[in-house]
């Protein structure tokens, strides 16, 4: 996919431009993330005592993005059953910052014994390419346990704007030039850079409205503050429903079940296609039985069919692959980002 970020020299400074179509009214977002009792217990301190079989106390999982997100939702979801397939409590443990890199090389220095596991997405990819320098090697300090789910970004719109379709927006875009703000979350994510890919291949100029979290993004964009943004579609699948937001399109492949009726983005552009994904990872050195042993159990747990059912309800589709399909995943994702960030100079000091 061909790149469309600007450079951060040459990247349009972010301003808010009243557009006539907007309501002055502003509404709040509250999000308040809520766990289980066995997901917050303390984690225990004692080491496992040689000979001892696995796991003999509770696992931590970390989540090395903030609470109410995609990976975090799909960490409590999976991570409560496999808590329970495993025997022990699994411990999901958010260490939000930097992109991810803060929570993922957390887990990267924690001990190879299998009381350590990682849910990672997309800025995963990215990481790499973004940052002059991280603290760990994204490939090889890690070990692939399963892709746990994947689905499409979704294109909203504030109700106010006069636009029912792609088509109908690009047209507002040509017509006003830059008068359409759009809100970004992080200046490497995939959905920044769908962004400018939009821009790119449809020739328009938009105004890019930087937030640190899709939660005060959301909060402006439902108040009218912005106009648009992309975003998953658990975060924004209440507020569709409630008419706070009107879902434009979907960037997958094919139509998302969650968002009947709302058509992708490749009807109108063709070739236009992201999706988000959560995968399961462990410290690199992990002993391979218990790579299997988690592997397996996870499978089992997305295989589930109300498991399945829940997750389509966020518009997540349950993978459950093998370690090896994992790793070229991600792989595939770092090169086909890399490609993009590189072109364009994409840094983050």
């Amino acid at each position: 996919m061909s790149n469309p970020c600007t450079a951060p020299g040459s990247h349009r400074v972010a301003r808010f431009r009243a557009a006539p179509w907007r309501r002055a009214t502003a509404l709040s977002l509250q999000i308040a993330a809520t766990c289980s009792a066995a997901l917050c217990v303390a984690t225990a301190s004692a080491q496992t005592a040689p000979g001892t079989a696995w796991p003999s106390r509770p696992i931590r999982l970390i989540v090395p993005n903030a609470p109410a997100g995609l990976a975090d939702i799909t960490a409590r979801l999976v991570g409560t059953r496999l808590g329970e397939a495993l025997g022990q409590p699994l411990i999901v443990e958010n260490r939000a910052g930097a992109g991810g890199t803060i929570g993922t090389a957390a887990a990267v220095k924690a001990a190879p014994d299998g009381y350590t596991l990682l849910a990672v997405f997309d800025s995963h990819a990215t990481n790499p390419h973004l940052f002059k320098s991280i603290a760990y090697d994204t490939v090889n300090d890690l070990a692939p346990i399963s892709l746990l789910v994947r689905g499409p970004l979704v294109l909203v719109v504030h109700p106010a704007v006069p636009a029912k379709s792609v088509k109908d927006l690009l047209a507002l875009a040509r017509a006003r030039p830059g008068a359409l703000n759009n809100a970004i979350v992080g200046p490497g994510s995939p959905a920044r850079l769908l962004v400018e890919l939009l821009e790119l291949t449809a020739k328009i100029e938009v105004t890019q409205v930087p937030y640190k979290g899709a939660s005060g993004a959301l909060a402006d964009l439902i108040g009218g503050q912005v106009d648009a943004m992309f975003a998953t579609v658990p975060s924004i699948s209440g507020h569709w429903k409630a008419g706070k937001l009107r879902a434009i399109a979907v960037t997958s492949e094919k139509r998302s079940p969650a968002l009947p009726g709302v058509p992708t983005m490749n009807e109108t552009l063709p070739g236009f296609e992201a999706e988000s994904w959560v995968a399961l990872l462990a410290p690199a050195r992990t002993p391979s039985d218990i790579i299997t042993r988690v592997h397996a159990e996870t499978v089992k747990i997305l295989a589930q069919p109300d498991m399945r059912e829940r997750l389509g309800e966020q518009g997540l589709e349950a993978v459950g692959s093998t370690p090896a399909q994992a790793d070229k995943w991600i792989r595939t994702q770092i090169e086909r980002w890399g490609r993009v960030i590189r072109e364009q100079k994409i840094v983050i000091e």
